[in-house]
Order: C-alpha cells, then structure tokens, then sequence
C-alpha cells in the first residue's frame, strides 16, 4: 500500500466527519468516529474498484490491439 493510497483514505475519512458536522452540528464524538471509520474503509474500497477498471481496460485495449493472443 503506497503513500496515495493511505492519504486517499485519510481524505476519504475527514470529509465524512465533515460531512457528520454538517448534517448534525451536535455531532457526537461517536458519531464522528462512526463517519471516520466509513469514509476511510470507503475511500479504499473506491480506489480498488477505479484500479480494477483500470486494469480491465488496459488488458481490453490489448487484445484488441492483438486478436491473435
């Protein structure tokens, strides 16, 4: 796991909380840390689904490149 993808994470996990303080200006801590939680796990689950997809179409752009293989 490189140094993009933790720092991916850790947006991920503020601008949930940032967004928990919006919803909720009372916020608890909990909650707070219920949203941390969610954006980090979600923010790397994005950036594993955009790598996937990557790599889907760069192994399509192959074989239509190469028809034979």
């Amino acid at each position: 796991m490189g140094i993009l993808d933790t720092l991916g994470e850790v947006v991920g996990a503020v601008a949930a909380v940032e967004g928990a303080e919006k919803l909720d200006p009372n916020a608890g801590l909990l909650t707070k840390g219920i949203a941390a939680v969610a954006g980090f796990k979600g923010a790397g689950a994005l950036e594993e689904l955009v790598g996937k997809k990557e790599g889907e179409s760069a192994e399509a752009d192959a074989q239509a490149a190469d028809p034979q293989a």
